[in-house]
Parts: structure tokens; sequence; C-alpha cells
């Protein structure tokens, strides 16, 4: 077998991509969107009917509203081609406002019902703030199910946990490109510091029968995927996956429950001063999480304007 159905023995495969051809080659179980990739495939114009589509079906709306029912649109087309969820993001500009947040979950899962789709199938991304955490406890509550993104570090991760978050996104690649840009140096393998801290926090996870799930994300090469065949989920970009499906090398398992449960490690309860003061002691964690903020703010912005002008507004 390739590496790509190797690693599909013991990892659910992600796609990381809008794209819906991408879906139908790889064959992944669950796929991943954000808004630079919603912005990337609605520049591209093989999908631009699909904007067009929601513009006559909501004429006049303002383009937060239009985007909702957009991210609702690509989310159900790519849920006619893979057996699994979408993860649906929310407005980055409510990183640090937790009611609208909640109010933005309420919102697309309300669209996604009317379309016809199980909640089930959908986990709205929110960036692993303080307040976007404490948003996702009040939504997993209510059966909205959650995918923590933008996550960094330990503090995030320990917190979104006990929030009962169902799943958490941690960058790989945005973390291993901090510590080379920051000593000059590349590690790869094992002691990629990206794949380390995404080690941490599974062995932490399944330590203490936490049932949220792992997903390592952000990758910039097939090693740091090999190097964490075996967790929970993996979401990988399409020129990755065709990396993996273009090479037979060996593939094993390398995090296992086992592997957890053997590790000595003392379990954390964070209240919201010490998740902030850990939070703050990680220079890496705090700079990488305002930059992806402000990152996933931009594109928004710039969708907002494709939308007004092909609106002609």
């Amino acid at each position: 077998m390739n590496q790509l159905d190797q690693l599909k023995q013991y990892t659910t495969v992600v796609a990381d991509t809008g794209n819906f051809q991408d879906m139908l080659a790889y064959a992944p179980q669950d796929a991943t969107t954000n808004p630079s990739l919603i912005l990337k495939a609605v520049s591209d114009p093989a999908y631009r009917p699909l904007l067009d589509q929601v513009l006559r079906d909501h004429p006049g709306q303002p383009a937060e509203v239009i985007i909702d029912h957009l991210l609702v649109a690509f989310g159900s087309e790519i849920l006619r081609l893979i057996p699994g969820r979408v993860s649906t993001e929310t407005d980055a500009g409510l990183s640090f406002d937790s009611a609208g947040t909640i109010a933005k979950g309420r919102t697309l899962i309300a669209l996604f019902d009317a379309a016809g789709i199980a909640r089930e199938r959908i986990l709205i991304k929110i960036a692993a703030t303080w307040e976007g955490i404490r948003a996702a406890q009040v939504l997993e509550r209510e059966g909205i199910h959650c995918n923590m993104t933008l996550l960094f570090g330990m503090p995030q991760a320990i917190a979104c946990a006990d929030a009962g978050a169902t799943l958490i996104s941690p960058f790989v690649g945005r973390i291993a490109d901090w510590y080379k840009k920051s000593t000059g140096i590349e590690v790869v393998g094992a002691d990629d510091p990206g794949v380390q801290s995404v080690r941490r926090i599974y062995t932490y996870y399944r330590k203490f029968g936490y049932a949220t799930e792992v997903m390592g994300a952000s990758f910039r090469n097939t090693t740091q995927i090999v190097a964490l065949a075996g967790c929970d989920l993996l979401t990988i970009n399409p020129d990755l996956l065709k990396q993996l499906a273009a090479s037979d090398a060996p593939l094993q398992p390398v995090l296992t429950p086992h592997m957890a449960h053997a590790a000595t490690l003392d379990q954390l309860t964070l209240d919201e001063k010490s998740f902030r003061l850990m939070q703050n002691d990680d220079a890496m964690a705090t700079e990488k999480l305002a930059e992806g903020i402000r990152s996933f703010c931009v594109d928004t912005v710039r969708l907002e304007q494709l939308i007004n002008r092909h609106d002609g507004r």
C-alpha cells in the first residue's frame, strides 16, 4: 500500500481544502475549511456558480450573512463527497467574544439543519482563546460539536478538553515555522517542535481519559505527518496527500493509547488566570495565536470585498 493508505489504517485522514475534486481524488473521511480556503475556492471560476447561487437565493443581504450561507453551501457540497464530518469556521473577528461566537455557532448549525444536514456531521471551528473555549463549552452542552483551532500549546489543549470540546486542531507547521525563524535551525522528524507539541497533547489526553479528539493540522511536509501516525485525526492539504499517495515507504503507528498510558504526567486544572499566565509564558503560542486570528480576519474582509464586487455593490 502507499503511505496514504497505510496512514488510513491508524489515523482518520481529513482533507484540508475547499476543493471538491480533491475530495474525490483522495477519499478522506472528513474535511475542514477556513476563511483562507473558502476565499481561494470562490476566487476560482470553477466555484463561482456556487457564490452566484447563494447571492440569488439571498438578494440584498449583507456580506456577513452571505458568507454564512456560502460556508454552509460549501459544507453541504463537501458532505456529498465524504462519509464523515466537515469543519466550518466562525468569524475570526469573534475570537474574543464568547456571546458572539455562541450566536454564530447557533446560526451556522441552524442553516445546516435547514439544509437537511445532521448536526453530527458538522464541527463548528472556533479559535482556542479563553473566550472561544467558553463559547464551545456552551455549544457542546447544546449538542453543537466544536473544533478548536489555532491551537499551539498545552494550556489551550487542557482548557479545551476540560470544556468538553469534541476536537482540537494543534498547528504543527506553524509551531515549527516559529522555532525555525527564532533559532535559525530546522528540526525534522520526531524532534520537530510541532510534532513534539502534538505528541504531548495526545499523550496527556489519552493518559487522563479525555474524550476530546486530537487532529494535527498545518503540515509543511510528509515527515511531520509520518511522525504523527496513530494520532486520532490528521488534516492534510492536497499537495501532501498527493505525496503520500505517491510513496510506498513503510509507515507504522507512532502514537498509541498504550504509549500514552505508560507516560508519567501530572494532570492540571486551569482557571482563567492560570490559563492566561501559562499562555503568556509561551512566546510562540502567544504570537502564533494572535497572528492566526489577524490572518483569518484579513481573509474574511477580502472575502466580503469579493462578494460585494461580484454582487455589484
